[in-house]
């Protein structure tokens, strides 16, 4: 499966999302938006992987490839490609299927848990999905849910948290690819400094429990696994 990922800040990589695609002899390359790299063609790519960002994806003005980035994804979806979003990534899958994006009351910054929604039955993808589990949040917006596609999950602070369409377009609100590595680097670039709110918490609440993130990377690689579709996984 050849995968290629959108990178929108340095300090948000891939995290354990590399390993597992190199484990599995996936080739991987990306495009770093923020620094002018250019895109593949369409026929080339069969996973594309849209990551995190500070900024919105109202922000076209400010970040002027925005609007490129929106079209291409809107294209690879049309195409029938699979895509996977990641928190900002997941906005802007909404944001070129006609959903809304828009600020919520209260970000949501830290471990909390998410929960999965009854209407997850009608997704073979989400049968990886527990019942609830705790997860890293960093956002202060969220999507409404895009046409014809399945809510997985929700939370106490922001009710989207996760949909699958058509069983190849997956969105997470939260970030299960993050490590304490890539964590420490978010916190770096805001000095570390997370903010106050009903669902925030400190960096050293953060970083306080390793095996939060050992959880939901496993999560994310089982679901990735699935993902890529029982072809590649029979070839492990």
């Amino acid at each position: 499966m050849r995968i290629h990922w959108f990178q929108h800040a340095p300090y948000e990589d891939l995290g354990v999302i590399e390993g597992w695609a190199r484990s599995r002899a996936h080739p991987i390359h990306g495009t770093r938006w923020f620094a002018g790299d250019p895109v593949p063609a369409l026929p080339d790519v069969d996973l594309l992987i849209i990551m995190g960002g500070v900024m919105s994806v109202h922000d076209d003005e400010v970040h002027p490839w925005l609007r490129a980035e929106k079209a291409y994804l809107a294209e690879a979806i049309a195409a029938g490609k699979k895509a996977l979003g990641i928190c900002l990534g997941a906005q802007l899958i909404a944001h070129v299927m006609g959903a809304r994006v828009s600020r919520m009351p209260h970000k949501e910054i830290g471990w909390f848990r998410i929960r999965k929604t009854e209407e997850a039955v009608r997704s073979d993808l989400a049968a990886i999905f527990p019942g609830e589990m705790e997860v890293f949040h960093w956002h202060g917006e969220t999507f409404d849910l895009p046409a014809g596609s399945v809510q997985i999950a929700r939370s106490a602070a922001c009710e989207n948290q996760a949909f699958v369409y058509e069983e190849r377009v997956v969105g997470f609100q939260f970030h299960p690819e993050v490590t304490r590595r890539t964590v420490q680097a978010i916190l770096d670039s805001c000095d570390g400094r997370t903010g106050e709110g009903p669902f925030v918490q400190s960096p050293e609440a953060i970083l306080s429990d390793g095996s939060r993130f050992r959880s939901t990377n496993a999560f994310l690689i089982r679901w990735l696994d699935r993902l890529a579709g029982p072809r590649d996984r029979d070839a492990l």
